[in-house]
């Protein structure tokens, strides 16, 4: 019994021992796995705190990765964006505004605070606009000395130069071979008197020769005499007679200037009283210049589309035209005013001898009117000279037996809107005499 009591004993004293030490090992796990916890919270640390991680950098690889490719994505649509911003503020300022809009569009689209992460302060893009106004500038310096490299690669072509040589071999005559005075008379018939500029321009893109033949300063010199006539002999401040014909304020002979003027207007009232009738009243003014120095008025309720195809020629069968003289005044003002004298077209009547046979006849006191017309010449919008402001409107009326002059002078009102000029292209289809 005392034996059995013993053993009985020693399993108790076993087991709370080995009781304690479980729990003494489960503490000592507790502490290591905080421990370990505490260390983890750093992050690429192991337990060690001497090694990375392997499991969780392995296990953080997509993800960063995957952030990384956003980033990268957002980075190149937000350049994107500011090129297509910059390349809209160009087309601004080059006037192209349905251009502009269409790029400020996709810049938003992309990027829709675009506007605010762009510093104008310096170019953003090292090849972008900075480097395109470089390309330009360029590009203008090799449009200076086009022509002289032109003529530069005909002289070392060929001892005997040509202006132009055949793309394909043919059997007839090519247009290289006539002499150079006949391709300059046949140039002069481009131009024609009308001095139609624009189809020399279009003649001279066929090829180097032509040109060269299209900037000859002698019919450059010939045309600006036709329009500025002896005001003209002095080539400066222009570099050449052509620039001379470019910036020089002029009018224009290749279409017509033309005015619409509306108002409104009481009318009658009606037999019963009730009501008053009103009219709103719409007429065209139509001004047409020649080289010459010679223009057309035509005041008429008739469309243009019905009209224009009349002005033409000087030799044109409608009654109400005006006709006369014009000149161009530049005032010390530094504007350019165009002043012309026109008046009804002279009509000789046959006289009827038999209507005043039984009586004495008392001849009518025959006058002349004549009407004195001065406009401002202006530039709107991207086209030059095209409009004409009216400054003065008189009519003169003066009697042929007295030689006494009436003058009425019109107060310029809003019945007076300015002319504005539209390019005709029948007026320039074919050419009456060389210039």
């Amino acid at each position: 019994m005392a034996e059995a009591e013993e053993d009985c004993h020693a399993d108790l004293v076993r087991t709370d021992d080995s009781e304690r030490s479980g729990e003494a090992n489960l503490q000592a796990e507790l502490q290591m796995f905080r421990a370990q916890w505490m260390f983890e919270l750093a992050p690429g640390v192991s337990s060690s705190g001497l090694e990375p991680l392997p499991c969780r950098a392995s296990s953080r690889e997509p993800g960063l990765k995957s952030v990384d490719a956003r980033g990268k994505q957002e980075i190149a649509k937000e350049e994107k964006a500011k090129e297509l911003f910059l390349k809209a503020v160009e087309e601004e300022r080059n006037g192209a505004l349905y251009e502009a809009i269409k790029f400020y569009r996709l810049a938003m689209q992309l990027v829709p605070d675009i506007e605010f992460k762009i510093t104008y302060t310096r170019s953003p893009d090292g090849d972008g606009v900075g480097k395109r106004c470089v390309e330009d500038s360029k590009e203008e310096d090799k449009m200076a000395d086009l022509l002289t490299d032109f003529q530069q690669q005909l002289t070392l072509q060929e001892s005997s130069v040509k202006l132009c040589q055949p793309e394909v071999y043919v059997n007839q005559t090519h247009i290289s071979a006539l002499p150079m005075e006949v391709l300059m008379y046949i140039f002069r018939w481009v131009v024609s008197s009308d001095l139609d500029l624009r189809s020399l321009e279009q003649l001279s893109l066929v090829c180097r020769g032509f040109y060269i033949c299209a900037r000859d300063p002698e019919i450059w010199h010939q045309v600006c005499l036709k329009i500025w006539g002896r005001s003209c002999n002095k080539l400066l401040p222009y570099a050449s007679w052509r620039d001379m014909f470019l910036e020089r304020p002029r009018v224009r002979f290749d279409g017509v200037y033309v005015s619409k003027t509306k108002y409104i207007r009481q009318g009658e009232q009606s037999l019963d009283g009730f009501y008053r009738a009103w009219h709103q009243v719409e007429y065209y003014r139509y001004l047409r210049f020649f080289p010459d120095g010679q223009v057309m008025m035509l005041t008429t309720p008739e469309d243009p589309q019905s009209i224009v195809p009349r002005l033409r020629t000087k030799n044109t069968r409608t009654d109400a035209i005006l006709l006369g003289h014009y000149r161009l005044s530049q005032e010390t003002d530094n504007q350019t005013k165009v002043f012309a004298v026109i008046m009804k077209k002279k009509e000789e009547k046959p006289v009827d001898y038999h209507k005043y046979r039984y009586f004495r006849r008392v001849p009518a006191q025959e006058t002349d009117h004549s009407f004195h017309v001065g406009l401002q010449l202006c530039s709107s919008g991207r086209q030059r000279f095209n409009k004409l402001v009216w400054i003065h409107h008189s009519c003169h009326i003066t009697c042929r037996s007295t030689g006494e002059t009436a003058v009425t002078t019109f107060d310029i009102d809003k019945m007076y809107t300015p002319l504005f000029f539209a390019r005709v292209k029948s007026f320039t289809a074919y050419s009456e005499k060389p210039l």
